[in-house]
């Protein structure tokens, strides 16, 4: 996979966490000092935040490996 197709997995991963976050705004258990830990929604944020880092390493060996070759 190229660093660009990354990248853009990068992009529309961050427009899911985007929408779940507004999501996240609007529900009752939000309002709770211990919302977060209860919500469903934020557990998937925190998934999506893992498959990003997941996706920066990969991005980041890639381009090591780019500046290996040079």
């Amino acid at each position: 996979m190229s660093i660009d197709e990354l990248e853009d997995q990068i992009e529309k991963l961050m427009d899911q966490r985007d929408k779940l976050e507004e999501k996240c705004d609007t529900l009752p258990e939000c309002e709770k000092d211990d919302g977060c830990e209860t919500c469903q929604v934020y557990e998937k944020i925190a998934a999506i935040d893992d498959k990003i880092e997941a996706i920066e390493e990969k991005i980041e060996g890639l381009m090591g490996s780019e500046e290996d070759e040079d």
